[in-house]
């Protein structure tokens, strides 16, 4: 029975999203865990027992913001807690939600009426793309490259359309990029030819305005740089063990911007709710893959290596 400090509520977890993070944990590649780890982060829950002063019932679902921060350091201070110092992500520095039972601050749990459980777990993960498109200022007009069509690229073009850009998106397996282009709107373009010409007729000649890597592959990460307009924006959202590199000249030649993107914040969960809520997202085309708190064990190890029609996978726990 896990112990409930004051200001935390005892949760059940109902849905568990596996994601890449998820499979890296799996095959120990994620550079920010000490094992043993019981992982899940992308959660819908319900509540068991809430304090009196957080306004949350028995029976309420909750999506899960599973960034937990100290509130008190540098990154906190500038209202940026998805960067904390001494941030623990659940599933990863501590404990996740693939259990029974657990207990979770009570400010970190988002009522979520008008929300489906299915539709809750995948508020995370979605919530890490809005926050990489709002970290890049994408708007009208923006030409817009997301290279790596997995569940983070997939919801970086979903937000970056939304906000008004013109998406286009690259995965080496084409049939991801096409069931990309068919749930996000973006454009699938071929960039393991001629790179340089797909580029160019993608974007009227003269390369992207926003470049978003979500690969968590080190070459791609650095041929990324060369796609990237004179004035523009790379954003990197994947992160590896690895150091990258890219050529300086060109760097400051193009005076590109260079930003890491961690994580998601509460106004990027808000906004990924409403847009769920207004059916701009089509949380059911995203969900491909299902199985049971025990069919994990078979399932994870299967679905870490083969990834064929693989886009969002959920753990359900029901009684």
């Amino acid at each position: 029975m896990p112990r409930v400090e004051p200001g935390t509520a005892l949760v059940r977890p109902r849905r568990i999203g596996i994601c890449g993070t998820d499979f890296h944990i799996f095959e120990g590649k994620h550079p920010f865990l000490q094992y043993p780890r019981i992982i899940g982060h992308e959660l819908a829950v319900e509540v068991v027992e809430a304090p009196p002063e957080s306004h949350l019932a028995a029976g309420d679902v909750c999506v899960v913001n599973p960034y937990l921060s100290c509130g008190h350091c540098v990154a906190c201070r500038a209202a940026r807690p998805n960067c904390c110092v001494n941030i623990s992500v659940l599933g990863v520095h501590q404990d996740g939600g693939m259990m029974g039972l657990i207990a979770i601050p009570a400010a970190n749990l988002i009522p979520a009426q008008g929300l489906t459980a299915d539709e809750c777990a995948a508020v995370e993960f979605l919530s890490i793309g809005a926050h990489a498109v709002r970290r890049a200022a994408v708007g009208g007009g923006d030409r817009v490259l997301v290279v790596g069509a997995g569940p983070i690229g997939l919801g970086v073009a979903l937000f970056a359309r939304l906000a008004g850009g013109e998406v286009a998106i690259f995965d080496r397996d084409s049939e991801r990029a096409m069931t990309a282009q068919a749930i996000a709107g973006a454009t699938a373009i071929d960039l393991s030819g001629d790179a340089r010409q797909a580029v160019a007729d993608s974007s009227s000649g003269d390369s992207f305005d926003v470049v978003f890597d979500a690969t968590g592959n080190r070459h791609a990460m650095e041929r990324g740089f060369d796609l990237v307009a004179h004035g523009g924006r790379y954003v990197l959202v994947s992160v590896i063990k690895e150091s990258i590199t890219f050529m300086d000249p060109d760097f400051h030649r193009k005076e590109m911007t260079l930003y890491g993107s961690r994580n998601a914040t509460s106004h990027d969960f808000a906004e990924v709710m409403a847009a769920i809520r207004e059916g701009h997202v089509p949380v059911g085309r995203l969900i491909t893959h299902r199985t049971t708190l025990a069919g994990a064990v078979a399932n994870i190890p299967v679905w870490a290596t083969r990834k064929s029609g693989l886009i969002k996978a959920l753990v359900e726990i029901d009684d």
